[in-house]
């Protein structure tokens, strides 16, 4: 499959922090190498974004299908402009969080400094598959990915009241999108036949007043 330039970056967008979560693990035994690369990632994201925001600010969009499972159920990615200011601020909050976080996790000699990065990059990735997500059921995968790779920030400090904060985290979070979101994004796929974000709505028939 051939893409064109505005699609490899939509997909670099998501992939790079991914990326850097590798590369900060090669360089754990080297804290200056490890921060600048996390540095100089979310500098390159912020970028990426901003060409990305440029260029649908032209009246250019661009959409990326990764895996058709389903009829009308797929992991993809497109561009549209509450999206890509989503991202903008995300890119541009992690370049802030980077720097403050280095000065933080230093002064205060903090343990597990590069797990702290990486699953910090992971997060990164989720929250740019959430803001590109063309469909419900792409958004739930990054939404749970993200979900997934925040615990470990949130339990970082590793005492015993963090990993309570945690388990409290993962239990709201992950029963909540189990038992509401996931059997809302199946409704309305069985009745809509599509899980993509279409404008004036998914439902193009009525349905029944419980659905």
């Amino acid at each position: 499959m051939i893409f064109s330039s505005a699609q490899l970056t939509l997909q670099l967008a998501i992939v790079l922090p991914l990326v850097a979560t590798l590369a900060i693990a090669v360089a754990k035994e080297r804290p200056n190498i490890r921060e600048t690369i996390s540095l100089s990632v979310s500098a390159f994201l912020l970028v990426i974004i901003y060409t990305l925001y440029q260029d649908s600010a032209a009246g250019n969009t661009s959409q990326v299908i990764w895996l058709d499972m389903l009829p009308g159920l797929s992991i993809s990615f497109a561009t549209e402009p509450l999206g890509l200011l989503f991202a903008l601020m995300a890119s541009f909050l992690w370049l802030v969080t980077n720097v403050y976080s280095i000065g933080y996790m230093r002064r205060n000699q903090e343990k597990h400094q590069t797990r702290f990065y990486q699953f910090f990059s992971i997060s990164i990735a989720a929250v740019m598959g959430i803001s590109f997500a063309d469909n419900l059921f792409t958004l739930y995968i990054f939404y749970e990915l993200l979900t997934l790779s925040t615990y470990p920030l949130v339990t970082h400090k590793g005492n015993s009241k963090a990993k309570q904060g945690g388990r409290v985290y993962l239990a709201i979070l992950l029963s909540t999108s189990i038992v509401f979101f996931l059997l809302a994004i199946v409704g309305t796929w069985l009745v809509g036949g599509t899980l993509d974000f279409t404008s004036g709505g998914i439902f193009t028939s009525p349905s029944s007043p419980p659905w």
